[in-house]
């Protein structure tokens, strides 16, 4: 059975005439009753684990906002019930290292974090959350910043003068694009709203990291809608992370009439050994979580060898092979010689992780080469 608990800190309260925050010597117990943090870690699996930890234990009073305002080291965040074989480019991550992609515990698409990016969270009571209506909190938040913004239709924030109608490519150069993505999750008596707002973010590496190609992959889950983006600096040079944090946390008062300070927390001893943030931070980083929770997926590929065409399809689920049927067309190999190298192959591949395969072996000949290539497209 999970149980709230609170921890004492140090507590640093932010002060909204100035860009950087007042210190007082301060012992405060911090428990989720709060209504305005502000995360001093970078850590994204600390702070996507305590922004869970946030909306499971507000019980005490469920019916008060909550407002969370975090930054991370880059990664790739994608959601709850995405496939990461079909939002990342694995090629393009794996040579960065130390960026990790994660999946999170809600849903909604893939985005990139890093310090140039700002992420919030708002949590409201479940009977009165309304996600226009917090997506106009951040929007009058970004308007306070002089830079002209609007809402589309699919509630994410966007600047340009007119109303979506199509998009270019990702990087392109369309005429409205999007500074700022959100996902929503329902946990309960509370509901929560999160986003993440481009101040200064490596445009460059977000491209690179979410661009993929894989129209032959069809998956069960929720795929990202690629759009055009920007940073909101180059909109306004003065927005940084702190004045965009605090423009944030005066609209959240305005329009919840919080009159609270807002708290900064760290990774505090006491708060990382709590039992959920503990065990919910030691699970996002593995197998069985970011890869293990994928939907089922099916994956068609086809290529040419000298010897003849080949094509396959994979069926996952939840990482795992399920099956792989081949078609093999080949005036080298007879019948009975194509008929082995199927059943040899599937036999291999079933019951395998996906893109781990074993038991490769590195003979010439149209088995190892049709595995090696399997291998190789299910790594990229």
């Amino acid at each position: 059975m999970l149980r709230a608990a609170s921890w004492s800190l140090s507590t640093r309260f932010w002060a909204l005439d100035s860009h950087k925050p007042v210190v007082r010597r301060l012992i405060s117990t911090i428990t989720p009753e709060h209504s305005i943090y502000v995360s001093e870690s970078h850590n994204p699996y600390f702070n996507l684990t305590f922004e869970d930890w946030l909306v499971l234990f507000r019980q005490k009073s469920p019916e008060k906002p909550l407002l969370l305002v975090y930054r991370d080291e880059p990664c790739v965040v994608i959601g709850r019930n995405q496939n990461p074989w079909k939002e990342v480019n694995l090629t393009a991550l794996r040579t960065r290292p130390g960026v990790p992609f994660i999946r999170r515990r809600s849903g909604g698409g893939t985005v990139y974090h890093d310090l140039g990016n700002t992420n919030f969270s708002i949590h409201l009571p479940r009977t009165s959350f309304d996600r226009r209506a917090t997506t106009q909190v951040i929007l009058r938040a970004v308007r306070s910043l002089g830079v002209d913004a609007h809402v589309n239709d699919r509630n994410d924030i966007c600047v340009g003068p007119h109303k979506i109608l199509a998009f270019s490519s990702l990087l392109g150069l369309p005429s409205i694009v999007y500074v700022s993505g959100s996902a929503y999750k329902i946990v309960n008596k509370r509901a929560y709203h999160h986003g993440t707002m481009l101040i200064s973010t490596q445009l460059d590496t977000l491209g690179d990291l979410l661009r993929t190609s894989k129209d032959t992959m069809v998956t069960r889950g929720v795929a990202s809608v690629r759009s055009p983006v920007c940073n909101l600096q180059q909109h306004n040079p003065n927005v940084t992370h702190e004045t965009f944090t605090q423009s944030v946390i005066r609209a959240f008062q305005e329009e919840y009439q919080v009159n609270t300070q807002p708290c900064t927390i760290t990774e505090s001893e006491g708060l990382l050994n709590l039992d959920y943030i503990k065990k919910g931070m030691l699970e996002l980083p593995t197998w069985g979580w970011g890869y293990g929770q994928t939907p089922e997926f099916t994956y068609t590929l086809e290529t040419n060898f000298s010897w003849g065409n080949v094509i396959a399809e994979i069926k996952a689920r939840h990482g795992i092979i399920q099956t792989c049927g081949l078609q093999i067309a080949s005036n080298s190999l007879d019948k009975s010689s194509t008929e082995d190298l199927v059943n040899q192959i599937e036999h291999k591949l079933v019951n395998q992780r996906y893109g781990e395969i074993e038991g490769q072996d590195s003979n010439l000949g149209p088995q190892s080469e049709v595995m090696q290539w399997l291998s190789r497209m299910m790594t990229s």
